[in-house]
């Protein structure tokens, strides 16, 4: 049998030959047709070429979302190259460790980071620096002699990306992501959220992330859907788009929040939105049920960059009544609960253990980092798991609860509290947006519990009144006794909580 081509390269030229007037990017930048991406796609393809890129080099994308990643994305996957999409906020010591570490063969760089780029050239062996493709948009810019390099065909073992962690416990690891990863994270996420081939996704989470890169976007363009790209988040914006034809959104709790403030959003009808994940952090209760009175489910998931992205969802008929919680394996991945330490297998409700995940989604290992790669995998029966660091619980339907990180774990007088449980106590808290749980120093204790609360007005919120709050559903000993105050959360360029930075917070509050 001849192996099966699932390059999203092919799977797009599919597209734009079958219905070339199709609008498959939009946004910021204005429409671009299928016809339009193709012929950027192809004529990118031929410069990196040019460049002497060839199977499996890296090619990096230093820039904000546009329609340029996912071009350059696909012109690689053309060439049977590695994508490598780096934050662009990366300090230049930051870039230039990344660009270091993957060996990119070339990189392709917006116009607005030229001053990043100057930074960089003289210190990071990249062979050539490219500026961004769509200024040929509208017209295939080749000359006879420098024909279109022939696509190569990707199988489902062939690397495809490589994602830089956010690197907040040390240097950034490269997660590789090979072809079939994608492959079977799009097939799971079809066969349980109502996807469509017709689908308009909006792309306004970080794409140098894998949250916004394949949740919806990649297997909506592929398709021969729509992907609307928003430069940057902004929560006005993004519910005009939400109201304005969307029907799938990958976002983080602290977006959705956000556009749940907005002017409008108390009279707006956001039932056209058919799949939406809210992913990345905890999330309240209370905002699952903010937008489905406004007809939009949110569908808690859990995953990581390992496992490209989901790993678990929780089906739309139990978003309300199952609040909180990240539901079940998705259809081709595998979980398992550990013990910490022992590793015992954990079946009993309501006991935390740390999540075990296996599938075709998940990552071959780091790059360049077979020790990480050692230390990340258990095998067990043959099969190999990955160890995620993630703390867990089952209910009594078998539906999973994320606790907490096992490297957040707060040992308080050798009680063990997981900071998402006493996140979800303080949830609702009147006048409280959002909160953050970290465990700090304490001299008899060992450690206490701290909670960084986030008001609008910035205003102090009495410890007491917080500790009275929790204790209705959490025991004394989980109670905050460190409380802070902040008008918004710190956070990093993904828009999750920072937990380095609120961890200062709360130490320098202590007594």
């Amino acid at each position: 049998m001849s192996p099966v081509d699932i390059s999203p390269a092919t799977a797009f030229a599919h597209v734009a030959r079958r219905a070339p007037h199709t609008v498959s990017l939009t946004g910021d930048a204005g429409p671009m047709t299928a016809a339009e991406v193709q012929a950027c796609v192809e004529h990118l393809a031929v410069e990196l070429a040019a460049a002497g890129v060839g199977v499996g080099d890296r090619v990096a994308y230093l820039g904000r979302n546009s329609p340029d990643l996912l071009i350059t994305l696909l012109a690689s996957a053309h060439l049977g190259a590695v994508f490598v999409p780096l934050n662009f906020r990366l300090a230049v010591p930051e870039a230039r460790q990344v660009l270091q570490h993957c060996d990119a063969r070339v990189a392709v760089v917006e116009p607005d980071l030229t001053e990043l780029c100057a930074s960089l050239r003289d210190h990071v062996p990249v062979g050539r620096w490219l500026g961004c493709p769509s200024s040929a948009a509208h017209a295939a810019a080749r000359t006879p002699d420098r024909p279109v390099p022939p696509r190569v065909p990707r199988e489902f073992d062939d690397l495809a990306l490589l994602m830089y962690t956010s690197g907040t416990t040390g240097r950034p690891k490269g997660v590789m992501l090979t072809h079939g990863n994608l492959w079977w994270s799009a097939t799971d996420v079809d066969e349980v959220f109502d996807t469509r081939p017709d689908d308009v996704t909006l792309a306004v989470a970080p794409l140098f992330h894998i949250g916004g890169l394949n949740a919806f976007t990649l297997r909506t363009l592929v398709r021969g859907g729509t992907v609307v790209v928003r430069r940057t988040f902004d929560a006005a914006q993004t519910l005009e788009d939400l109201l304005g034809g969307v029907t799938c959104v990958f976002g983080v709790p602290a977006m959705f929040a956000a556009v749940g403030r907005c002017a409008g959003f108390a009279t707006a009808d956001l039932s056209g939105v058919r799949a939406a994940i809210v992913a990345g952090a905890p999330v309240p209760p209370a905002l699952i049920h903010l937008y489905a009175e406004r007809g939009m489910l949110l569908q808690q998931s859990w995953g990581m960059t390992e496992t490209a992205p989901a790993a678990t969802w929780l089906p739309a008929h139990r978003t309300l009544d199952k609040a909180g919680s990240v539901g079940l394996p998705l259809p081709h991945t595998r979980i398992r609960l550990v013990e910490p330490g022992t590793g015992a297998e954990v079946h009993e409700p309501g006991r935390p253990a740390e999540i075990l995940v296996s599938g075709p989604n998940v990552t071959p290992g780091y790059w360049a980092d077979e020790d990480c790669t050692r230390e990340s995998f258990d095998v067990r029966d043959g099969v190999r798991w990955l160890r995620t660091g993630d703390l867990a619980e089952l209910d009594d339907e078998g539906l999973l609860t994320i606790v907490g990180r096992r490297k957040h774990m707060i040992n308080t007088g050798g009680e063990n509290v997981y900071p998402a449980e006493v996140e979800r106590a303080l949830c609702g808290m009147p006048g409280v947006t959002e909160v953050a749980v970290v465990g700090v120093p304490h001299p008899e204790w060992g450690e206490t519990v701290a909670a960084v609360l986030e008001r609008a007005d910035g205003a102090a919120v009495d410890i007491e009144d917080v500790r009275a709050f929790a204790a209705r559903s959490i025991a004394r000993y989980k109670l905050p006794t460190v409380v802070v105050t902040v008008a918004e959360l710190p956070r990093n360029g993904t828009g999750k909580v920072d937990r380095a930075a609120i961890h200062a917070l709360a130490v320098a509050a202590a007594p």
